[in-house]
Parts: C-alpha cells; structure tokens; sequence
C-alpha cells in the first residue's frame, strides 16, 4: 500500500524530475541521490562528490522489484538469490551482475552494479513515490566526514543541494558491501 507523499518528498521529487542532485537520511549517514537514468544528474552527482565515474554507483530501492531493470539475476544461483533476498530490507548492499542495458554512468568500470533495498522508512516512502531506484552515495565532500544530520549536510554543501529533512537510522557505519556470486566481503557494515 503507498502511503500519500509528504509536502517534502513531493518537493525532493520536484528536484529529481529536474535532473537534479538530492540529500536524504539513510540507515547510518545521509546520502546523495539522483535520477539513475539520468546521465547529467549522475555526472552532476559525480562531479559534487569529486568522484571517478570508473567507481561505479549504489542504487538503493524500496523493493527488490524497482532493482530488477538494472540487474541480471539469472547470473545468480537460486541459493545465492535467497541469501541476497533475505538480508532484505537492510543494510546490506549486494553487488549484482548488471544488465547489458544497464548505463555505464552506473556501472562505471564494471559488468556489475552494487543495489540495496532499504529499511529506512523515509527512503522507502521516497522510492516509493518516486517510482524507481535512487542513486545512493555518502553525502560528503572528498576527505570530508560523511553528514549525519540535515543541518552538517546543509553546513558541507553550503545550501547548494536540496535535503530531505529526517534522522538516519541507528547504524554506526555504512553499508556492508558483498558480492552475490561469491559472497566476498568488499566492505564491512
């Protein structure tokens, strides 16, 4: 059942149907976001992160179901698909073989995509409402701190990007990062 969007989630949207770059509150920091289809939106994203498009990108969803235009899961054992599909929602970011289709601005060097469905409230209503994926970054400059709260994003970025206002989740640190094919940790969580 979607919920009726808030004032603020329909203004975020506004800035996301206008290519542009977002902040919003994750499960530990608040992230930046973006259209994923958008190649000037990530490319703006990019260039405010100071960030190699070769690195590659993190969609984060509401369900399983917004990931599935971007990822090939049929690379993906049943075993290794219900072990990804049971971390969900949470904080764990899998790392997917992508579709052919899937655009090089998200994929960056590789043939893979890093997506997460998220147990955040806010972003899921977010994604929700939006209809699709977000990209999903640290909010921070490159060597800064990544921002915990709405006013340290705001301070950071010197008002130039649109936040959605709310607290992150309880957790200290980002997202664990693992590989759905082998299961190597890329990042602990």
């Amino acid at each position: 059942m979607q919920t009726k969007a808030t004032p603020a989630i329909e203004n975020i949207i506004a800035f996301l149907n206008q290519e542009e770059v977002i902040a919003y509150p994750t499960e530990a920091v608040f992230g930046l976001g973006c259209d994923p289809d958008s190649e000037k939106a990530v490319n703006k994203l990019l260039e405010l992160k100071q960030r190699s498009w070769e690195k590659g990108l993190i969609l984060i969803a509401d369900s399983y179901e917004q990931l599935k235009n971007y990822v090939d899961d049929s690379q993906l054992t049943d075993k290794q698909k219900q072990v990804m599909l049971d971390s969900w929602p949470g904080p764990v970011t899998w790392v997917i073989p992508a579709k052919e289709s899937t655009p090089k601005w998200l994929t960056g060097r590789f043939d893979t995509l890093a997506v997460r469905v998220t147990d955040h409230n806010l972003v899921k209503l977010l994604c929700q409402q939006y209809g699709k994926p977000l990209v999903s970054t640290s909010a921070n400059l490159s060597g800064q701190e990544p921002c915990r709260t709405t006013s340290e994003v705001i301070e950071q970025f010197q008002g130039s990007i649109p936040v959605l206002d709310g607290v992150v989740g309880g957790r200290l640190n980002p997202s664990e990062i693992r590989d759905a094919k082998t299961g190597q940790l890329y990042r602990k969580g």
